[in-house]
């Protein structure tokens, strides 16, 4: 009983967790390409599966070797999050003027790599203290893991909702409005380069 509790609560923390701020910045950058919410939700899966790739890795490491684990180790990676963020902002300006200066707003994009990657980062740096919390206090090696999958299934079903939330003023029901559109995506990369700027400085200046 008291497994299946541990497990449940790693479904709800991973959920809770994919709607950190500069979870929803990123994936708010990320889904502003689309016109289409089943291709953002997929962006919001894909972010998931990266977000979960990253910390199943450094456990899978740290339960073969063995090695110490601190906190403030991940800053730094928590400080690259930042400059992330940061060029995720200018790179949708530029993608922004871009589209103004052709005469329309964004094309849907097929490729979902962008999001992988940004949930590989997101991964490696947001969940410092989750890793160490999970892997010093459970000591079976399987449960830990199961913890982490679980936890990061949660991550992926929130993501997909906040991705869908997000993408719904780009579908193709508003997309006609281009000032709306061009407005909302120029808002989430000034978040994008702002939360960046805070979490790099924050990270840097410990």
């Amino acid at each position: 009983m008291q497994d299946i509790v541990l497990l449940l609560s790693a479904a709800a923390i991973g959920f809770s967790h994919s709607f950190e701020a500069d979870h929803l910045v990123a994936v708010s950058s990320i889904v502003t390409r689309r016109d289409s919410t089943i291709s953002a939700i997929k962006d919001g899966v894909f972010w998931g599966l990266g977000h979960t790739s990253t910390i199943l890795l450094v456990a899978i490491i740290y339960i073969l070797s063995k090695f110490a684990l601190n906190e403030d180790d991940f800053r730094y990676f928590e400080a690259g999050v930042g400059i992330m963020l940061i060029i995720l902002g200018f790179v949708r300006f530029y993608r922004v003027f871009q589209e103004r200066s052709h005469g329309h707003l964004h094309i849907d994009e097929p490729s979902f790599g962008l999001a992988y990657g940004v949930g590989l980062v997101h991964g490696l740096a947001g969940s410092g203290s989750l890793l160490i919390s999970i892997l010093t206090q459970i000591r079976d090696n399987f449960m830990a893991i199961t913890y982490i999958l679980i936890f990061g299934l949660g991550s992926i079903i929130g993501m997909m909702l906040a991705a869908g939330i997000f993408s719904l003023p780009f579908s193709a029901k508003f997309i006609n409005n281009r000032w709306f559109s061009m407005s909302l995506s120029i808002i989430s990369a000034v978040l994008c380069i702002g939360l960046g700027v805070v979490v790099f400085y924050r990270n840097i200046h410990q």
